[in-house]
């Protein structure tokens, strides 16, 4: 067979064109942006939460007197064990020592008074017997003497209430204990239930934690948490939920749980940091998706995520920006309520340099 000059011709630019058009693919999927993408897919497991909370002993308490006065004794400070019947406090015991010795004295005067109104009483019951009282005479005589009966078993009960009183001025230790906190300064003026000592009574600890609303149904008493404190970064601890709140906590919504630690230590403190993680069943929780935090983007519009739409090229895509709601933070990420299903595939990376309707190359 043979060609004429034009005909080769025509064929080696045809030829040129072709290998051209292909280099230009090339070159354009390789200046295409690359991103890293996530399937979404169905959680079939539990969903762990982890929630915030405080250590304290098991046996704490807020020591204040019933009494409103001045400090005249304060020796203990934080840190001191305390032996139990020991003294925490006493406020000036002077005002009550009055009140007493008036409170007997009355009481002193109340019973002279009774012997002499029973004494008329029995003499007039004599007189009025040979008739030589009448008969308003014997029944003024008993009434007096029954007034002064009443008298003194008021001021018994007087005495008995200032000497009450005058033992309400001193604090005293009800067990054997250690001083949490002192919140009073000596010769201060204090209110009655004014706090003026916080003490731990047992070296068992617990963890209080606040519940938010949806969970709180799925916690029960036995369930079981790890424990972990910030100033003890390297020690788990288990515990077991003792308590679960009805209401919520200060008008709040969240709800009281009280966790208590197994396996103690000496190095827990009242008062430290706590993340307590709780794992629930996905029949008790919301089956919501979890994405990282960084795939979920914020601006003037609201939240999105991009999600790459595949095309006829391989490793080719698009990105769609979908408007998406979200649920709580937890320890595998952000919780997705609406916006994305099953099989959509999220950009996890790259998310900083891409836009709606860009095309990208994905990550192998």
């Amino acid at each position: 067979m043979f060609f004429n000059k034009q005909t080769v011709l025509i064929i080696i630019l045809s030829s040129f064109l072709l290998s051209g058009c292909g280099q230009e693919d090339v070159q354009e999927q390789q200046k295409l942006r690359r991103v890293k993408v996530l399937e979404v897919k169905a959680n079939t497991q539990g969903q762990v939460r982890s929630f915030s909370g405080l250590a304290k002993g098991q046996m704490e308490a807020n020591l204040s007197f019933k009494l409103a006065g001045t400090i005249s004794s304060l020796p203990v400070k934080v840190g001191d064990k305390l032996k139990k019947g020991q003294l925490i406090s006493q406020i000036d015991p002077l005002q009550f020592e009055l009140q007493a010795q008036q409170s007997h004295a009355t009481l002193a005067q109340a019973t002279a008074s009774m012997r002499n109104a029973s004494a008329t009483y029995e003499r007039l019951k004599g007189l009025y017997e040979n008739n030589n009282a009448s008969q308003n005479e014997l029944d003024a005589a008993r009434a007096s003497s029954e007034f002064s009966y009443a008298q003194v078993k008021a001021a018994r009960k007087g005495l008995e209430l200032a000497q009450l009183n005058l033992s309400h001025t001193y604090l005293k230790a009800s067990s054997n204990c250690d001083v949490a906190e002192v919140d009073v300064e000596n010769h201060e003026n204090v209110g009655s239930g004014q706090t003026i000592a916080k003490v731990s009574c047992s070296r068992a600890m617990d963890v209080e934690i606040g519940v938010p609303a949806r969970f709180v149904g799925s916690v029960a008493k036995g369930m079981e948490a790890e424990v972990t404190f910030n100033a003890l970064p390297e020690k788990q601890f288990i515990g077991i939920v003792t308590e679960v709140g009805v209401s919520s906590s200060s008008g709040g919504a969240s709800f009281p749980v009280n966790v208590a630690l197994k396996n103690q230590q000496a190095l827990i403190r009242s008062g430290m940091s706590a993340d307590v993680r709780l794992s629930f069943d996905l029949q008790s929780v919301t089956k919501n998706f979890v994405l990282p935090t960084f795939s979920v983007i914020e601006n003037d519009k609201g939240r999105f995520v991009y999600l790459l739409e595949k095309t006829e090229k391989e490793n080719v895509g698009i990105i769609k920006q979908v408007p998406v709601s979200i649920g709580e933070l937890t320890s595998n990420g952000l919780e997705i309520i609406t916006g994305i299903k099953v099989g959509d595939q999220v950009v996890i990376a790259g998310v900083s340099v891409i836009r709606d309707g860009l095309n990208v190359r994905t990550e192998q």
